[in-house]
């Protein structure tokens, strides 16, 4: 979309894991995300796999929701994920492969954010779950 995504959310370099945000709607927000070998720090706790942590996928899949939402004009402010909720890991995602996001609006409000989320890579289900943000500022 036309909205760098650091416009749109608090974070930065090297935590910030979304690259495009390219729908969104109240119902569904879809992201991007390529996670390069830059980031292959992240393999710290396992280095022998080339495999992205699960708990960074979670944090881009609840970062393009947040982002998602801050086009939509819905919420203002900074938002802090709260709670996570039946996620569920099918595969690994290796470095240099895109990773598509499709989160669903649960609940919208000035104060709360609820979604639920699939990640995609290689037209592949890798991990879906819920998860709640709310208004920190």
């Amino acid at each position: 979309m036309n909205k760098k995504i650091e416009d749109l959310i608090p974070h930065r370099a090297p935590f910030l894991f979304v690259d495009e945000i390219i729908s969104y709607t109240t119902d569904t927000i879809i992201g991007l995300n390529t996670f390069t070998q830059e980031d292959s720090w992240l393999q710290g706790s396992s280095p022998d796999f080339n495999y992205v942590p699960g708990t960074i996928l979670i944090e881009a899949m609840a970062q393009c929701g947040g982002a998602g939402v801050k086009l939509l004009g819905i919420a203002d402010g900074v938002f802090g994920l709260v709670s996570m909720d039946k996620i569920e890991f099918f595969a690994g995602v290796e470095f240099d492969k895109l990773v598509k996001f499709v989160v669903k609006n649960i609940r919208l409000s000035e104060k709360i954010i609820k979604q639920s989320g699939e990640a995609f890579s290689d037209d592949k289900l890798i991990l879906k779950g819920e998860w709640m943000c709310v208004k920190l500022q």
